[in-house]
């Protein structure tokens, strides 16, 4: 199975993929209690609790681990939240559809009315690193965590503390070797300080007519990619609401995969995973709660994808 999307829970949609089928996994999942989704009571993002919402991603997650090859990763970006206390009312989300009417209405979430143990008002409540360290006690490798960093953050009304201008990327392994091309995402160096010699550290810039001698290294252009990442956030205008940014899922494909190889997005939205994997020779598998965003996402494929998703015997039924 290929090219394809699984309209439905993802929590049911990938028990459906065979064992070791894809060889990586880019999503970004719903944030806790920033948004509702609509239709579903049982939709991840509106659990009571923190614990509640990590131990749901952690079963989604545990699926993936099975369906990755054996070299495969993970690669997850994750917001954080913070806690507010509503008495008696919960707290107003904002109505996350597809529908320029419907888009902005607040929908009040009675779950989030309950006072949290061990959370105060105004706590921040440490979701990345929750799921991090959940994720590793079910048996992932926590290799890294990169910085996305917001050039235009969203505006925050806020006077004690900064306004807030990054997200986390977390970087897991099914196991301790896994495939990574470093070379594929290298960064250019913003200067090309020459050769060096290796001895006294001292560098020799190119051009200067210096002979090379016994320690001299050779000059260097590109460096491997650091773990903060600055990345505008570019809304779909189709969408209205913030997408998955192509810049932020490309490295994590280029590194991750090869040619001709399976990308999952179990929380696929858009579809942003599936248009930069094929725009990079790569296949996708995506999970949508939500029908509704066929059209959006197949808005953004090559044709010739499209015709070949709906020929496949395996999809037909999905549209």
């Amino acid at each position: 199975m290929k090219d394809t999307i699984l309209y439905g829970d993802c929590r049911e949609t990938l028990k459906t993929l065979t064992n070791s089928s894809v060889q990586m996994c880019v999503t970004s999942p719903p944030y806790y209690g920033l948004r509702d989704y609509g239709g579903e009571d049982s939709q991840i993002g509106l659990e009571q609790t923190p614990e509640d919402y990590i131990d749901q991603l952690v079963q989604v997650f545990r699926e993936v681990h099975r369906v990755l090859k054996d070299d495969g990763t993970l690669w997850v970006n994750i917001g954080d939240s913070y806690y507010n206390y509503r008495s008696g009312k919960g707290q107003a989300l904002p109505k996350q559809t597809v529908s320029k009417t419907n888009q902005d209405l607040p929908q009040v979430n009675p779950k989030r009315g309950n006072k949290l143990k061990g959370l105060k008002e105004k706590d921040l409540i440490g979701i990345p690193f929750m799921l991090a360290f959940a994720l590793r006690n079910d048996g992932w490798y926590l290799r890294q965590d990169i910085i996305w960093h917001k050039p235009n953050p969203m505006p925050e009304s806020v006077r004690d503390r900064c306004t807030k201008s990054h997200e986390y990327i977390f970087l897991l392994s099914k196991n301790k070797s896994y495939y990574y091309n470093h070379e594929a995402i290298k960064e250019p160096v913003k200067q090309d300080w020459g050769t060096r010699n290796r001895d006294n550290g001292k560098y020799h810039k190119a051009g200067t007519g210096l002979s090379p001698h016994t320690g001299l290294t050779k000059s260097y252009t590109t460096k491997n990619k650091r773990s903060v990442w600055s990345i505008t956030n570019k809304p779909y205008k189709q969408a209205h609401f913030a997408t998955f940014p192509p810049d932020l899922i490309l490295p994590p494909i280029l590194a991750g995969s090869r040619e001709g190889d399976i990308v999952l997005d179990p929380f696929i939205g858009s579809g942003t995973t599936a248009m930069v994997a094929v725009q990079n020779k790569r296949h996708y598998i995506g999970c949508e709660l939500h029908e509704d965003y066929s059209e959006l996402i197949d808005s953004r494929m090559p044709i010739e994808i499209l015709s070949q998703r709906v020929d496949n015997p395996l999809t037909q039924a999905l549209y």
